[in-house]
C-alpha cells in the first residue's frame, strides 16, 4: 500500500481529532501507529483512551502549558529539534504504518521546528508509511508536498460565548 502525506490545518476545531480518528480506524485493521505530539505536554483524556490500544504509541514533546509565539526559548527549540529527529527515526524504522506529527505545523510557525526538516522528512519517508501533519498555519511548501490537505475553518465556536474546555470534549 502506498503511504500518502496528509495535512490537517486551519483555524477550526478538529485537526488532531481527524488524525486520531484515522489512528482509531487503522488500529481496527491492526496497523501500527506512532503519534508524536509537539507543543503538547498536558494530560488530555485522549491519552487515556490511546493507552488502551496496543498498536498505538504516543509520545509528547511539548511543555505542560500552552505558550505564545513570543515565549519560545532556545531550550524549547532544541527540545523540539531532538523530538523531530526522534520522530524521523520512527518513520524511517518502518516499524509504523502511520506516523502522526501532531501540531508540527504550529511548531514550524512558532520557530520551534525548521520547515526544511519537516520537508526532508516528507521526502525521505518510506513509500509505504502514511504521514499525517496537523496544526494551524501549515506552510505553502508543506501543503505543496502533501497528497491530501484539509483546512478546518472556524465558522462559530462556543469558546467565544465563554464556554470553557470540557473534560472528554476538548481535554
Amino acid at each position: 500500500m502506498k503511504g500518502c502525506v496528509q495535512v490537517y490545518t486551519g483555524n477550526g476545531k478538529g485537526k488532531t481529532t481527524a488524525a486520531l480518528g484515522l489512528a482509531l480506524r487503522a488500529s481496527g485493521c491492526e496497523k501500527k501507529i506512532f503519534i508524536g505530539q509537539f507543543m503538547k505536554g498536558q494530560k488530555y483524556s485522549e491519552l487515556n483512551a490511546l493507552a488502551k490500544i496496543p498498536c498505538i504509541d504516543v509520545e509528547q514533546f511539548g511543555l505542560d502549558k500552552c505558550i505564545r509565539k513570543e515565549e519560545v526559548t532556545p531550550e524549547y527549540v532544541e527540545k523540539t529539534k531532538k523530538a523531530l529527529e526522534y520522530c524521523k527515526e520512527k518513520i524511517l524504522s518502518r516499524k509504523y504504518d502511520i506516523v502522526i506529527l501532531d501540531e508540527i505545523n504550529v511548531s514550524v510557525w512558532f520557530g520551534l521546528a525548521e520547515e526544511k526538516d519537516v520537508l526532508d522528512i516528507i521526502d525521505e519517508k518510506p513509500a509505504e508509511v502514511e504521514l499525517v501533519l496537523t496544526g494551524r498555519y501549515a506552510s505553502e511548501a508543506i501543503i505543496d508536498k502533501a497528497d491530501l490537505v484539509t483546512e478546518m475553518k472556524c465558522i462559530k465556536h462556543y469558546f467565544d460565548k465563554g464556554i470553557p474546555s470540557r473534560e472528554g470534549i476538548e481535554c
